[in-house]
């Protein structure tokens, strides 16, 4: 504890009457003055000592207790920090600093870790002022002796000067890492967010080696959508590319982009960037051809019409093949029928392809029906509700679409009651499982009941719904790389009008068109994740009920193996933490998937490479010192005075604040009210005298 004194005044009358009652009292004396008199500097002194009275002064002494000074140390524990040998730099600098600093006289000293959260705020990345802000807060400014920041500079918060940071101490560098670093990175410049499935789209990139190299260089970059590799590229090192590519599923879509390690590399985490798409269709063009008028055609356009994503072209051959007059076919209509511009021209760009009841009728010519199946086999998608003709020479099994369809019509046609039942495939088919009414263990389906179908043999696929006698009722099958739906009945329009209760007719079409196009959700086999705040959910789908063992790669290579627990429906799943920030890689062994954790592209990783330029402003203006730990050992630390120099050769130093608390004040009059009053008396008295001589 130490006292300081120093002088309080308390006027006994306002300071402003004390003020007039001063000015007044100059001409007195200093007329007395001018005319020489005896007693004027006594008068003087009267009237000094009187205005002095008035004032009051007394003598105040503070009881103070010394503060001791504060010094930070902000220590970067961002993910740039783990390249070797910054680590370890880092934690010998801390020890020896810390120890430093608390050794010198009145000093706290304060550790602040940061920066750890660095990937999960991708926006803004490393944050070590953020934190030295709400350190700062917990203590007075006076007492802030001097900040040392232990980082390799890459700082993504710095302020813009140091009154915004309100710091008025010095502000040190320690900086790790190792000296002329270089690296390749690749960035993104331009990604879309979403596009058309099947429609091309492209991302701009660069790759770039930092510092950059003399000379042209071509660097290998591949490009894997949703796990699997898409596209190999030699693209020139510094210079933005363009590429191209297009969705083939709706949803995300993950593009995985890695280029090679270039001639020198600080780590390959900004070597990889991630991009996720979200593919959207765009209309759906549907071509329904229906053969003679029945009551489920209604059906039929009213559910695809129904649909606003359904661009639906509907054609209906009216004229009954019995029906003989000689007009030829060319005139039965109101308007020619497109055949080639249909069936040939125009084929391809049509998604789905819809028989309702068709048979061989001789409006479409064989070769118009082989280009369908080879639509199919290329990928398109084909739909054929049968009626009874399928089961005789009028089939379109025996023309050359047969090819492509599952069923192998017998001949038979079964004309009595019956209510479709999902076949124990079908349970774990995502077309069938979970509809609604379906059977429940011994239990009957509650759905109303149909009367008629029509009996083949399975050539392939999966029978997902069968009828009379266990019969196949919906086949779906995949031939080459298109998809095949056949459905053995023309009764299902008494669902849509409520016969018995009615049943999922509108459900379970969707479901199968939606299927024949490849919908994601609707993958009979597959394999997904996704990342929900801190774990990953992994969901396996599959026919088979093996299941297989999960390899879940995190984003820092680390791989494990895990069991997926089985569930309903053909699905499997488990559920596992996700403490990584990256791209996670899953695989069953024949299919992959990816799931991000965290920004895809964090701001963390753009530039590895150790630098004190990001913080070279606040250094200048604090006075501040930066110094290389690859070169050096940790300074030595010193107190200075707030206007001496704040670093040295070899030295930095903290301020000496000289902060204190006041912890008692004692008060008592300058001259005592006795002494003033007889120098008041005495003064006047004498000058009386003197005058009166």
């Amino acid at each position: 504890m130490t006292g300081a004194f120093s002088i309080d005044w308390a006027p006994l009358i306002p300071w402003a009457v004390l003020a007039t009652l001063a000015v007044a009292a100059v001409p007195v004396v200093g007329f007395a003055a001018w005319r020489r008199a005896r007693g004027a500097w006594w008068r003087a002194l009267t009237v000094g000592a009187l205005l002095l009275a008035l004032a009051n002064p007394a003598l105040v002494e503070e009881q103070r207790d010394p503060l001791d000074d504060v010094a930070l140390v902000v220590v970067d524990e961002s993910p740039s920090q783990g390249i070797d040998p910054r680590g370890a730099q880092t934690e010998a600098a801390v020890e020896q600093i810390v120890r430093d600093l608390g050794a010198l006289p009145h000093t706290e000293v304060r550790v602040v870790r940061a920066g750890a959260d660095a990937l999960a705020l991708d926006k803004d990345g490393t944050r070590l002022f953020t934190a030295l802000r709400e350190a700062m807060a917990k203590i007075p400014r006076q007492r802030i002796a001097g900040v040392v920041m232990i980082s390799d500079g890459q700082v993504h918060d710095v302020p813009k000067s140091l009154e915004a940071l309100g710091l008025e101490a010095p502000l040190h560098l320690l900086l790790t890492g190792a000296e002329d670093e270089g690296d390749r990175r690749l960035t993104i410049a331009q990604a879309p967010n979403f596009g058309i499935v099947g429609k091309p789209l492209s991302l701009t990139l660069t790759v770039e080696d930092l510092p950059a190299a003399a000379g042209p260089r071509l660097a290998r970059v591949i490009v894997r959508r949703d796990g699997a590799a898409e596209q190999i590229l030699q693209v020139p090192v510094g210079v933005e590319q363009t590429v191209e590519f297009d969705l083939d599923h709706r949803g995300p879509n993950v593009l995985d982009i890695e280029v090679e390690a270039g001639p020198r590399e600080l780590s390959l985490a900004n070597n990889r960037a991630a991009v996720v798409v979200n593919g959207v269709r765009d209309r759906l063009r549907v071509l329904l051809v229906s053969g003679e008028p029945h009551a489920g055609e209604r059906a039929w356009r009213n559910i695809l019409k129904s649909d606003p994503s359904v661009d639906l072209v509907h054609f209906t051959i009216l004229r009954p093949p019995e029906k003989q007059d000689g007009t030829p076919i060319r005139e039965l209509s109101l308007i020619a029928f497109p055949t080639r511009e249909l069936f040939e021209v125009k084929l391809d760009d049509f998604d789905l392809i819809i028989f309702d009841r068709y048979r061989r009728r001789g409006v479409l010519p064989s070769i118009y029906l082989d280009n369908i199946a080879a639509y199919v086999e290329n990928g398109g998608a084909l739909l054929e509700a049968v009626g009874p003709t399928f089961a005789t020479p009028l089939s379109l099994y025996r023309t050359p679409l047969g090819r492509v369809l599952p069923g192998e019509p017998t001949g038979n046609i079964f004309e009595r009651g019956f209510r479709p039942r999902v076949t124990e495939l079908g349970q774990r088919h995502p077309v069938s499982a979970a509809l609604s009414g379906a059977a429940t263990g011994t239990n009957e389906p509650t759905w109303g009941r149909w009367f008629r179908q029509v009996d083949v043999d399975p050539r392939g696929g999966a029978v997902i719904m069968n009828g009379i006698e266990g019969r196949p009722l919906l086949i779906l099958d995949r031939v080459g790389e298109g998809r095949v739906a056949q459905l053995l009945s023309d009764h299902m329009w008494l669902w849509s009008r409520g016969f018995e209760g009615g049943g999922p007719q509108a459900e379970l079409l969707r479901r199968v068109a939606h299927w024949l196009m490849r919908e994601p959700d609707l993958e009979e086999e597959d394999l997904r994740a996704t990342v929900s705040g801190a774990s990953l959910e992994i969901v396996r789908r599959s026919l088979s009920p093996r299941q297989p063992q999960i390899e879940v790669t995190a984003p820092s290579g680390e791989q494990r193996q895990i069991t997926l627990e089985p569930g309903a429906g053909g699905r499997a799943s488990a559920t596992i933490p996700a403490t990584e920030t990256g791209l996670y890689r899953i695989s069953d062994g024949e299919r992959s998937a990816m799931a991000a954790a965290g920004p895809l592209n964090p701001r963390e990783f753009q530039d590895m490479r150790a630098s004190a330029a990001p913080l070279a402003g606040l250094l200048e203006a604090s006075g501040g010192a930066v110094v290389r730990l690859a070169n050096n050992a940790a300074p030595d630390v010193r107190k200075v005075k707030p206007s001496r120099d704040r670093h040295g050769r070899g030295w930095i130093g903290v301020t000496a604040n000289g902060a204190y608390v006041v912890s008692g004040v004692s008060q008592a009059p300058l001259l005592p009210t006795p002494l003033l009053l007889l120098l008041i008396l005495g003064a006047g008295l004498y000058a009386w005298y003197r005058e009166g001589r």
